[in-house]
């Protein structure tokens, strides 16, 4: 695809300084990702993953709006979610590895993770069927929550999005859905598969639909904050898009874009942008994360694989 005829990418804006722990969290995301092409690339990871890069703020900016009775349905793409929800390098790691320790003791591997008010699933728009379901379940306890799903541009193109988006406005269901939008489905462009707008596709069932082209977590916080708190007292359907990128590969390492657009989409990586506003910052806190992440990889490469009892 021509450079030339890609969607414009938001110049670099000014961000505003974010908590050590935002940032440890949004960097612990950053290099487990990094960590597990690297393990991959050296044979010792099996099946395949599909990392977050680029797109780590979106769960960090969200952790602070959500509540604990909120249920997270996650998507292939799905690590940044679970570790800005639980904060459990370990667990996950070890699941993916297939070793002692893993939260779903080996069998849900990089995709398939349940945990409490958490569920990934790698099957492209299984999750918001399901998430209707559960917030029919949601809303009719004393103190509910939302069910949250996290979907791609790609996923548009299931059948059972509209089914759900459908069900979802006409029983008033507390679906929250937070699109990802990363421009590209595995190597296609959005605009060469999908005709119109996720915009005007939500407004045809009369959902709220509110777009995000900050990165910036707090000013991300601050704009969507009032539009979930609605929609969770009203009990009611909202969309959220997010215009984001992805920096690394679809799966492993199969990136086909060019250089010229991967650098390009660097220009607007929150990673590079927030080392050069606040590197005093991020230099301290990026050695501590790194130091971490390190030690955990020698821990749990070290342990026993899973023994499975059967019953």
């Amino acid at each position: 695809m021509k450079l030339d005829t890609l969607p414009p990418i938001r110049e670099t804006q000014k961000l505003t300084p974010i908590s050590d722990n935002d940032l440890a969290i949004i960097l612990m995301i950053r290099h487990f990702e990094l960590s597990l092409l690297e393990l991959f690339s050296s044979g010792k990871l099996n099946g395949t993953t599909h990392t977050c890069l680029g797109q780590e703020y979106i769960p960090v900016a969200l952790k602070t709006v959500l509540t604990d009775s909120d249920f997270i349905l996650s998507n292939h793409r799905g690590h940044g979610h679970y570790l800005a929800r639980f904060e459990d390098p370990e667990g996950l790691l070890a699941e993916i590895m297939g070793k002692e320790g893993a939260v779903c003791h080996g069998v849900g591997g990089s995709q398939h993770i349940y945990r409490k008010n958490y569920l990934s699933t790698g099957i492209q728009g299984e999750s918001l069927p399901v998430a209707a379901g559960i917030a029919l379940h949601l809303r009719r306890q004393v103190n509910f929550g939302m069910a949250v799903v996290h979907i791609g541009d790609g996923t548009w193109g299931e059948g059972g999005v509209y089914e759900a988006l459908n069900i979802s406005q006409l029983w008033s269901l507390p679906v929250l859905v937070i699109v990802e939008n990363n421009k590209i489905a595995q190597s296609t462009p959005t605009q060469l598969q999908m005709a119109g707008t996720i915009a005007g596709r939500v407004q045809g069932f009369g959902i709220n639909y509110l777009k995000v082209d900050s990165i910036d977590i707090n000013e991300i916080r601050t704009l969507i904050s009032p539009h979930i708190q609605a929609a969770r007292t009203k009990s009611l359907p909202l969309v959220i898009e997010f215009d984001t990128n992805r920096v690394g590969p679809h799966s492993k390492g199969d990136d086909t874009r060019d250089i010229q657009e991967l650098e390009r989409i660097q220009k607007w990586d929150w990673y590079s942008v927030y080392q050069q506003q606040y590197s005093d910052q991020f230099e301290r806190i990026e050695l501590k994360v790194k130091t971490e992440i390190s030690s955990l990889i020698r821990d749990v490469e070290s342990r026993e694989l899973v023994q499975w009892k059967l019953l």
